[in-house]
């Protein structure tokens, strides 16, 4: 296991903060941009289907922000921007008009600042912040992943894929990887509170861009050639992977309704790439999943190259993409091993403390963190297993998962 240090909000993760609000900002104009070139083009196919991402997008991380928040409507918030909005009644409005998670960003960017002038963990945020970057990550794989594959698409029938246009999908591809990475930081941070190295999260990251990228790209090379039967082979493979959610019996949400919302979300994050969801059954699951999408891969690379052959609209050489591919899948699934080797953090779910009495009155100011440098404290051992429910079940369940 990786040697840690005392924990304080540095400057960098200040302007990682930060910076995360400007591209957020900088994506919607370029969404629109896109758009906009599609309907310029002629491209009406490619138009809708944009704008359906978009708003199919948006109504999700609004549902799931606005379900997430109704844990706080009866208590006070920390930030000054979510507190005048609660007090105000305006959550549910904001949530309405597509806006509430701009109001998340306001509330971590307020607290962000605030702690980073006076060098302090930030400790209010241990049940919001969770789950902002828990909407970023749904973000990344309801929009960007599959916006990506698109755009890659269009280049590919149009022949456009030049040295510049592959530096751009390799930089979407990154920002995809980043995102999981920060969502990792904050499950690591909540969670051990400590500072984590940046050695550990830049392998995290290295492994989860090496295996995005020949997901994306099979993906996108399979669709130019064969569009038609991209919705019915993700539609297949969703089903099962969503039944595959379901036997590892999630517990996240507060209903059984919006549970599947949550496995249906799950499903889609599987089909581009790995998230853990429940301690349930052995830990060589991953390895499982890595195995299966593996040959989904090779299968739609299949395809490619068959069509490739008839002489479709694709122009780039099998013998060549292939095994760049496949080899970039490999060295991904070696880092992987090596993270969870000697960067992975070692932790028995059951040694993870229940929340009890003393965390519930913590949860009234909307604070959670999983402290497993505090599992002797007699005060916590000896208080009485107590039912929780809302954020306290999902930083629980979170820092469970993420241990294991």
């Amino acid at each position: 296991m990786e040697e840690c240090f005392p924990f304080h909000y540095s400057l960098l993760e200040y302007l990682f903060t930060l910076g995360g609000l400007c591209f957020f900002l900088l994506d919607i104009a370029l969404d629109i941009w896109t758009v906009v070139s599609f309907y310029q083009d002629g491209d009406y196919v490619y138009m809708a289907v944009m704008i359906f991402l978009l708003l199919g997008s948006s109504v999700l991380l609004q549902v799931f922000s606005w379900l997430w928040y109704s844990d706080f409507l009866d208590k006070k918030l920390e930030t000054k921007v979510e507190e005048f909005a609660n007090s105000h009644t305006l959550i549910t409005p904001l949530h309405f008009l597509q806006l509430g998670v701009y109001l998340r960003y306001a509330g971590v960017i307020e607290s962000s600042t605030t702690h980073c002038l006076k060098q302090e963990k930030n400790q209010d945020m241990g049940g919001l912040n969770p789950d902002f970057q828990m909407l970023r990550l749904f973000e990344a794989f309801f929009e960007s992943a599959p916006q990506l594959t698109l755009m890659m698409c269009v280049m590919l029938q149009k022949r456009e894929l030049e040295l510049f246009t592959g530096l751009k999908f390799l930089k979407s591809a990154a920002a995809i990887a980043f995102t999981i990475s920060l969502h990792h930081r904050c499950m690591r941070e909540n969670a051990e509170n400590r500072e984590i190295s940046w050695i550990s999260t830049g392998i995290y990251f290295f492994y989860n861009l090496l295996l995005i990228i020949p997901r994306v790209t099979a993906l996108a090379l399979f669709c130019s050639v064969l569009p038609c039967y991209i919705i019915a082979h993700f539609l297949c493979l969703w089903m099962l992977l969503v039944l595959g959610v379901w036997s590892q019996k999630t517990d996240h949400m507060e209903s059984p309704g919006w549970e599947w919302l949550y496995r249906a979300t799950v499903g889609l994050i599987w089909y581009f790439s790995w998230f853990n969801v429940s301690t349930a059954s052995v830990k060589l699951k991953p390895y499982l999943y890595y195995g299966v999408m593996g040959l989904d891969t090779m299968m739609l690379l299949g395809f490619w190259c068959w069509k490739e052959f008839e002489g479709c609209l694709s122009f780039l050489k099998p013998y060549i993409v292939i095994p760049i591919l496949l080899g970039l899948y490999i060295v991904g699934i070696l880092f992987r091993m090596i993270y969870y080797r000697w960067f992975h953090p070692n932790c028995d779910e059951q040694k993870i403390p229940k929340p009890n009495e003393q965390q519930k009155k913590r949860h009234t100011a909307g604070l959670y963190n999983v402290d497993t440098e505090s599992l002797g404290s007699s005060e916590d051992a000896a208080a009485p297993a107590q039912p929780v429910t809302g954020v306290l079940k999902r930083g629980r369940n979170m820092a469970a998962n993420f241990y294991y």
